[in-house]
Formats: C-alpha cells, sequence, structure tokens
C-alpha cells in the first residue's frame, strides 16, 4: 500500500490484524494496533480481540493482559471474547489466580462466560 501511494485504512488495518492472529504472529498484530493508533484510526473491540487472541497464541500473557486494560482505557469495552481469549492466555501461562481474577471481572461487567478452553501447557 506505500509503495503505491494508498493510505490505509480501518479495514486495512483490520484484516492485516486478523491475518497475523491467525497465522500466530502476535508482534505484527500488536504492530498493526499500534499503527491504527498512530493513524488517529481508533481500533474496534473486534481488532483488540484479534490482537489479544495473537497473544493468547503466542503464550503472551501479560501482553493479552494489556490489551484487555487498554480497550478500558480507549472505550471498546472488553466482550466475552476479549476476556475468553485473556483468560486462555493466562492458562497457557499458568497464571490461575489471574484468569480467576478476569473470570470475576467477566461476571462483574455482566458478561456470561460461555465454554472456556484451558489447557495445562504441558
Amino acid at each position: 500500500m506505500c509503495e503505491a501511494k494508498l493510505e490505509p485504512d480501518v479495514i486495512s488495518y483490520s484484516a492485516g490484524t486478523l491475518a497475523c492472529a491467525r497465522g500466530e504472529q502476535w508482534q505484527r498484530a500488536l504492530a498493526l494496533l499500534s499503527e491504527m493508533w498512530e493513524a488517529k484510526l481508533e481500533p474496534n473491540v473486534i481488532r483488540y480481540n484479534a490482537g489479544i487472541s495473537a497473544c493468547e497464541k503466542g503464550e503472551q500473557w501479560q501482553r493479552a493482559l494489556a490489551l484487555l486494560s487498554e480497550m478500558w482505557e480507549a472505550k471498546p469495552e472488553p466482550d466475552v471474547i476479549s476476556y475468553n481469549a485473556g483468560i486462555s492466555a493466562c492458562a497457557k501461562g499458568k497464571q490461575w489466580q489471574r484468569a480467576l481474577a478476569l473470570l470475576s471481572e467477566m461476571w462483574d461487567a455482566k458478561l456470561r462466560a460461555n465454554t472456556i478452553r484451558c489447557e495445562s501447557g504441558e
């Protein structure tokens, strides 16, 4: 896009973030979220969820939690998918206390958990 002198928009950043999440490229997904902010394009809940999911797949539980915190500050409020990905990231990182804290936050936010996949990582 840069070579063609086209400005990326929300749709192009969104497609890139989702592709990175599916391809387990958490570093690139986070870089695209950061670029969106720099371009004054606010990511929505779907883009954040893609970033959190990419971090979960990359076993980056700290970064997943940082994105959840950022969501509260940026105002696309986390949804069930956001929390599920965060909880799964914590489970992969053997951070069960943090996973339980997220589950409690979810209940406080009046979001109801669906089936959450937790793996021991072993």
